[in-house]
């Protein structure tokens, strides 16, 4: 299952960005039982998935899609977070519970750390290359 194109949890992150690099490792060394998939937004994958969802903010950072036989739901910013917490291991899992908080809120710390990630963590020449053990989670 993981690695297809219907994988039912796609993380969809900014390839170039230093944070969303580090992120994915740290998502990858918290999901040992490979319950996430990835993809690049600079990739094919993700242009397909933002053709069939006009109603996705622009985004460049990060996008969680989940899938559930012919559903399937998009979430942005601090919502992707939560989402994805949801599927870690249980010490992880509870930063979904801060789901609850006002959205305007938690948006608002997200964007503060997205509008300084490329000072703060800089920018890759090029989209990460996954290790052999991994390269079945990740999509084009």
């Amino acid at each position: 299952m993981q690695g297809r194109n219907d994988a039912p949890r796609l993380v969809l992150y900014d390839g170039v960005c230093g944070l969303c690099d580090r992120s994915v490792q740290w998502l990858l060394d918290n999901d040992p039982e490979g319950r996430l998939c990835f993809a690049p937004l600079q990739g094919e994958t993700a242009a397909a998935i933002l053709a069939r969802h006009p109603d996705v903010e622009a985004i460049d950072s990060i996008l969680f899609v989940e899938r559930e036989g012919e559903r399937e739901r998009v979430y942005w910013r601090s919502r992707a977070l939560f989402r994805i917490a949801r599927h870690l291991q249980t010490r992880w899992r509870l930063l979904h519970l801060l789901g609850v908080l006002p959205t305007f809120l938690t948006d608002l710390g997200y964007r503060l750390v997205a509008r300084l990630r490329y000072r703060v963590w800089g920018k890759l020449e090029s989209c990460r290359v996954p290790a052999p053990a991994e390269r079945g989670r990740f999509l084009p």
